[in-house]
C-alpha cells in the first residue's frame, strides 16, 4: 500500500478552482461528477466540449471569437485550436490594470523592487512605444540574455504586444551555448544585463556580449539592463543603448497587436547535448491556454496568491511563472545562488514575501535535505498552501523531507512535463490526495498512458510516456524545418499520430504517475526495461553520497548497469559501501537494477538546468563524441568518464 502522505479537508477542496471547474461542467453537460479521475476521464474524451469550456471559464480575451475549438483532432501534427480566434498573449497577461503588487524583484545581493500591475503595464507600453518605433513586426524576434528581473518580463510582453517571437537565455550560458540557440533564428533585438550576481560576487557579462554579437549580424539593437552597475560602460557594445534610454517615456497604452491563436509566441530549446538545439516554436493562444488551465486549475492560483519559481530565464519554468500575471497574482522573481548566504536563503524569502506557492527542483529539496535545513523549525510560512517540484523525479525521501520538514498542511505537487509543450503531462491535483513518490494526476485535457513494448497501454506497469490527443501548446513548427521532418521524427516516430516525450512512467490504479527518468536513458540488462529513477531514489537516501549518475554500458552483447557516485565530505567508497548500495538497491528495487561496477567520480555533468546527462555520461565510457559541451553547466565533470580502465574488464 503506497503511504498517504497529505490529503484536503472538505472546505479546503470546495474552495479550489478545480471544484469550481467541475460543479461548472456538471451544470452545463448534465454530469455529475463528483473526483477528478471521472472529470479527467471526460476531458480527453471530449476535447471540443472540454477546451471550449476551460476557454470560457478561464475567461481568455480574444478580439474575435473563434469557429471552432478543435477542427482535425485526430491529426498529430496537424490539429488545430480555435480557429479564426483573434488574440494577443500580452494583453491578457496585462488585463489588471490596478495597485496590486504584480512583481517583487529579490536578488542576491539584498536588492528588493516591486512593480504595481499599473507600473506594470506602463513599463511595457514604453518599452513596446520603442520596439514599434525601430520597425518591429509580427514574426521578427526579439531575444533576451537576461537574470530573472522585471525588465525580463517587461521585454518579452512587449515583444508579444507586437506579435515578435520572444526566447531567451540565462546569463551563465556560455558564447557557443547561446549562439547555438540564437544563432539559428537570426533576432533584431538583444535585451541584456551588464551582469549578474552568483555566489555574493558581480560577474560582468559585457565582454561576452560583445562576444556573442559578433557572430550575429542580425542584431540591430542591444538594449544594456543596469544590474551590476548604476550606469555600465557599453562602449564596447555596437548599437548598444541603456534600457532607461531605449525606453519612449512618455507612451502609456498600449495598442495590442491582434494575431490568430497559433501565431508564434515564443521559441523554446532542447538541450543541445547531443546537437545543436531543437527550435521548438510555440503559439500565443497555445501557451496561453494551456499554462493558464495549469495554473489556476492545478495549481489552485488566485488572484490573492503570491507565487515563486526558483528558475532562470533559460527554463521553461520562467514562461509558465510568467503567466501568473494572467491571474493577477504576485510574482517573486529571484536572481542567484539559492544557497547565498546560506542554505536557508529562499526559505526566509518565502516567509518575509508571504508565499503561498514555492515552485522548485527536485535536486534543489535534495540539497535543502542535504545541508540540514529544516524550514519548519526556522521560519513562519503560515500562508504557503502549496509546493511545485519538477526537473527529475523526486525521490521517496523528499517527499517525506517536504512534510517533516516544510509543513505538514500542504499540497506537494510533483509535476513533469517539459519544454516541448511549455507546460505538464502529469501535474497537481488540489483536489486529490498525496501519495509518497506519486504525481497526483494527468492533467486535464492531455490524454497520457503508459505504453508497453507492444504499444498497449499499462496501468500498474512501466511503460513509455504517450500522448494520443493533440494539445494547444504542442509547438506549431521547428524553426528552420521546413519539410517538418525533424517535429515528426522528434514525437511521431515511434507511434504514428501519437506523441512520444521520452520518459518512463506508470500509471498507477488511482490515476497517479510514477516517473521513472528518460526512456532514452532507460537501462535495459538482459532485455528488461528499468529506469534509473529506481536507483536513484536509493541512493538519495544515502548519507555518504552527494550525488550520482547510473548508465547502461553495452556489453558483450548485452547491457550492464554502472554507477558512478560522488562522495560526500568524510565518506570513502570501500568494498562495504558498495555491497550495501548494492544490497539496498537488489531489495528495494529488484536485482536487474543492481550495477555491475560502482566507481567514485569527482563530479556529475547537468545541464544549465540542472539535468543529469547520462547520455553523455554513457557516450563517453563508451568511446563515442559528446557534442555541444557548452549546454552544460559544468562541462568538465565529463572529462573522468573519457578512459576508466575498470570499465574494461
Amino acid at each position: 500500500m503506497t503511504k498517504l502522505l497529505w490529503e484536503p479537508s472538505s472546505d479546503r477542496i470546495e474552495n479550489t478552482n478545480m471544484f469550481s471547474f467541475m460543479q461548472s461542467v456538471n451544470t452545463k453537460f448534465g454530469h455529475s461528477f463528483t473526483e477528478y479521475p471521472a472529470l479527467h476521464d471526460w476531458s480527453v474524451n471530449n476535447l471540443e466540449d472540454f477546451w471550449t469550456h476551460t476557454w470560457d471559464f478561464l475567461d481568455i480575451l480574444s478580439s474575435q471569437p473563434f469557429d471552432q475549438a478543435v477542427k482535425d483532432p485526430d491529426k498529430m501534427p496537424g490539429a488545430k485550436f480555435f480557429v479564426n480566434a483573434k488574440l494577443n498573449f500580452a494583453e491578457n497577461l496585462l488585463r489588471f490594470r490596478n495597485d496590486n503588487t504584480a512583481l517583487i524583484f529579490r536578488g542576491e545581493d539584498s536588492v528588493r523592487r516591486t512593480l504595481t500591475y499599473n507600473e506594470l503595464y506602463r513599463e511595457v507600453a514604453q518599452v513596446t512605444a520603442s520596439l514599434k518605433a525601430m520597425g518591429i513586426r509580427p514574426g521578427d524576434r526579439v531575444v533576451g540574455f537576461v537574470p530573472n528581473m522585471p525588465e525580463s518580463i517587461v521585454a518579452m510582453l512587449a515583444a508579444a504586444s507586437l506579435g515578435a517571437v520572444w526566447s531567451s537565455c540565462s546569463p551563465d550560458f556560455g558564447i557557443k551555448g547561446v549562439l547555438d540557440r540564437f544563432g539559428q533564428t537570426q533576432p533584431r533585438v538583444l535585451f541584456t544585463a551588464d551582469g549578474y550576481f552568483f555566489k555574493g560576487k558581480p560577474l560582468d557579462s559585457i565582454e561576452r556580449i560583445a562576444g556573442i554579437v559578433k557572430e550575429l549580424p542580425s542584431i540591430e539593437k542591444i538594449v544594456v539592463i543596469p544590474y551590476t552597475h548604476n550606469t555600465p560602460d557599453i562602449s564596447s557594445l555596437p548599437q548598444a543603448v541603456h534600457y532607461n534610454d531605449f525606453k519612449t517615456a512618455d507612451a502609456d497604452e498600449i495598442q495590442f497587436e491582434q494575431v490568430d491563436f497559433d501565431h508564434p509566441l515564443y521559441i523554446m530549446y532542447s538541450s543541445g547535448t547531443t546537437g545543436l538545439p531543437k527550435c521548438m516554436v510555440q503559439s500565443q493562444g497555445g501557451v496561453l491556454l494551456h499554462q493558464k488551465k495549469e495554473l489556476v486549475l492545478h495549481t489552485d492560483l488566485k488572484e490573492e496568491d503570491t507565487i515563486f519559481y526558483f528558475t532562470t530565464c533559460g527554463w521553461m519554468m520562467w514562461n509558465w511563472l510568467t503567466c501568473s500575471l494572467s491571474v493577477g497574482a504576485t510574482l517573486v522573481l529571484f536572481d542567484g545562488n539559492p544557497f547565498h548566504p546560506g542554505p536557508d536563503a529562499l526559505w526566509k524569502m518565502a516567509q518575509d514575501e508571504e508565499i503561498t506557492v514555492f515552485g522548485t527542483s527536485a535536486g534543489y529539496i535534495e540539497a535543502l535535505k542535504n545541508a540540514g535545513v529544516k524550514p519548519k523549525e526556522q521560519f513562519d510560512l503560515p500562508r504557503l498552501k502549496s509546493i511545485l517540484s519538477t526537473g527529475s523525479p523526486l525521490s521517496n525521501e523528499n517527499f517525506e523531507f517536504v512534510y517533516d520538514h516544510i509543513k505538514q498542511d500542504l499540497q506537494l505537487a510533483s509535476i513533469s512535463g517539459g519544454s516541448d509543450l511549455n507546460g505538464c503531462f502529469a501535474l497537481g491535483n488540489p483536489m486529490g490526495s498525496v501519495y509518497i513518490g506519486e504525481l497526483q494526476c494527468r492533467g486535464l485535457g492531455m490524454k497520457v498512458f503508459a505504453y508497453d513494448a507492444t504499444g498497449n497501454p499499462v496501468v500498474g506497469q512501466q511503460g513509455e510516456l504517450v500522448c494520443t490527443a493533440p494539445f494547444p501548446s504542442m509547438p506549431i513548427y521547428f524553426w528552420g524545418d521546413e519539410d517538418g521532418a525533424k517535429y515528426r521524427s522528434a514525437y511521431f516516430d515511434e507511434y504514428p499520430n501519437t506523441w512520444t516525450h521520452g520518459d518512463f512512467i506508470m500509471v498507477t490504479e488511482r490515476g497517479g504517475v510514477i516517473m521513472y527518468g528518460r526512456s532514452d536513458a532507460t537501462l535495459n540488462p538482459g532485455g528488461v526495461r528499468i529506469g534509473t529513477a529506481e536507483i536513484y531514489r536509493r541512493l538519495d537516501a544515502m548519507e555518504a553520497l552527494a550525488d550520482s549518475v547510473v548508465v547502461g554500458q553495452s556489453w558483450n552483447n548485452d547491457v550492464r548497469v554502472i554507477l558512478f557516485v560522488k562522495m560526500a565530505d568524510g565518506f570513502e567508497l570501500t568494498e562495504e559501501l558498495k555491497n550495501q548500495i548494492k544490497a539496498d538497491i537488489r531489495k528495494h528495487a529488484s536485482p536487474r537494477h543492481v550495477p555491475a561496477r560502482i566507481i567514485e567520480c569527482p563530479d556529475v555533468p547537468y545541464t544549465l538546468n540542472m539535468k543529469k546527462v547520462e547520455l553523455a555520461v554513457k557516450k563517453m565510457i563508451e568511446g563515442q563524441e559528446v557534442k555541444n559541451k557548452d549546454a552544460l553547466k559544468n562541462p568538465e565533470a565529463l572529462d573522468f568518464f573519457g578512459d576508466i580502465q575498470e570499465l574494461q574488464s
